[in-house]
Formats: structure tokens, sequence, C-alpha cells
């Protein structure tokens, strides 16, 4: 069960003329970028476990980037990384499994071996599930991104405990679900195609997920995100 809703104020970015925080005091941080999917997964797990308290988001602005931040915190110069314990962590599903393991909170991989096994497949597939859409954004979604939602369709029917890729809410339906939230609005905004239509397990899976604080307090702007996918995809300013 996750704790109960924390109503957050986000803090301000961090860009090219900020100073950086006092790295590793003994500080736990999360270095993030609100609207980058791939930080949303670490920080709907770090909600979904409680640890707002534990770990601190410092949002860093992609589009103007510190220069201290590649040079004295992640020389990757992306997020999310985890600043921890005196070192620093990055890439989104490395840091979903390093959460479970080194932080407290509602557990989110179970014990039962056949779904520790489906989740690794799950996330196996999970670059092909992305490339195979964002691909489709170049040509015809409706015709080229059908597999993929089916795909997960169809893993939805694995188990019949709860409406979740594992039953229950899990790492896997963190690591997918900033994905979906993207395409389901892009897709619909510009090509009219409903994810959903045809794919009832999907449709609850989106439901329920919804219905998730955890979640729901991290999600994009519809706005600003058909706005920077079609400039990105269509060419379109």
């Amino acid at each position: 069960m996750a704790p109960p809703y924390v109503k957050e104020d986000l803090p301000p970015y961090l860009d090219s003329t900020s100073e950086p925080p006092p790295l590793f005091d003994g500080t736990t941080r999360l270095y993030t970028y609100f609207p980058c999917p791939f930080a949303q997964r670490v920080w709907i797990s770090r909600n979904y476990k409680g640890l707002q308290d534990k770990i601190k988001l410092v949002p860093i602005d992609l589009r103007n980037r510190p220069a201290w931040y590649k040079e004295k915190v992640y020389p990757e110069n992306k997020v999310p990384s985890l600043e921890h314990n005196n070192k620093i962590t990055g890439e989104s599903l490395v840091l979903l499994k390093y959460l479970e393991d080194n932080f407290e909170g509602p557990k989110l991989l179970p014990n039962d071996p056949p779904k520790q096994q489906f989740a690794e497949e799950l996330l196996a597939y999970i670059d092909t599930f992305t490339k195979t859409v964002y691909t489709s954004f170049r040509g015809d979604p409706v015709a080229e991104a059908g597999s993929a939602f089916d795909y997960l369709e169809t893993a939805l029917h694995k188990f019949e405990d709860g409406p979740f890729f594992l039953g229950q809410f899990s790492l896997v339906d963190i690591a997918y679900a900033p994905f979906v939230e993207r395409f389901q609005i892009f897709l619909q905004d510009v090509w009219k195609y409903d994810i959903t239509a045809g794919r009832p397990k999907l449709a609850t899976w989106i439901e329920e997920l919804n219905k998730i604080d955890a979640y729901t307090q991290t999600k994009c702007n519809p706005e600003e995100l058909i706005q920077q996918y079609k400039q990105r995809f269509l060419g379109q300013q």
C-alpha cells in the first residue's frame, strides 16, 4: 500500500547561472527534469515509496544546463541521476531497482518467481516498445504502432489478481507509464488514434494508474508535450 498522498511544492530549476548544491554532504538528491519520461520513472517510485523527505528533488534545466552538473555530478550530463552515499548512480531502470534495494517503502517487485521472470521480460521489451512508437510518428502510427500496444494488452492478461502488469502495481508499471502517457496524448491529438480502442485491459490499466497519486502528481503538461513532439517529429513550429 502506498503511503498517504503528500502535496509537494516543486523546487525551481537550476540552470547555467545557478550555483551547485553542497555536493556529497550526506543529502540524497534526485537530479531530474520534470518533462523527461526517464526521470519521471524515478520520481514516481520515490513518491510511491514515501521518500519525499529522504530524497530531495534537484531539477536541472536541460535547455540551459549548468556546467557543474557534468563536471562535478554526472559526466553523462543527463537525467535522472541519484546522489546517495557519496556516489552518483544514473540510468532510470537501474535507479528503479536501486531505490527498491536501498530504501524503505512499499515493495515494487514481488517475491513470486513467475512474476519476477515476467517483470524481466517486460523490462527487456520496453526499448522495442518505445522505438516502435517513436519511429511510427514519422510514418503512419495507426498502421505501425499497433503491434506495440497489442503487446501491452496481451501482457496485461498474464496475471488476473489485479489490473497491472504483475497484477499489483509494480516497478514495471512505473517503467512504462511515462511513455504510454505521452504516446496516448500525441497519437490522439495528431492522428485521432485511441490506443485503448479494442484494448480493454490497457484502458483499465491507464484508468487505474490515474488513481495513484504518486503517479498523477508527476504527469506532463499535455499542451507542452504536443507542441514539443510536433516540433521534434513533424518539424512543426
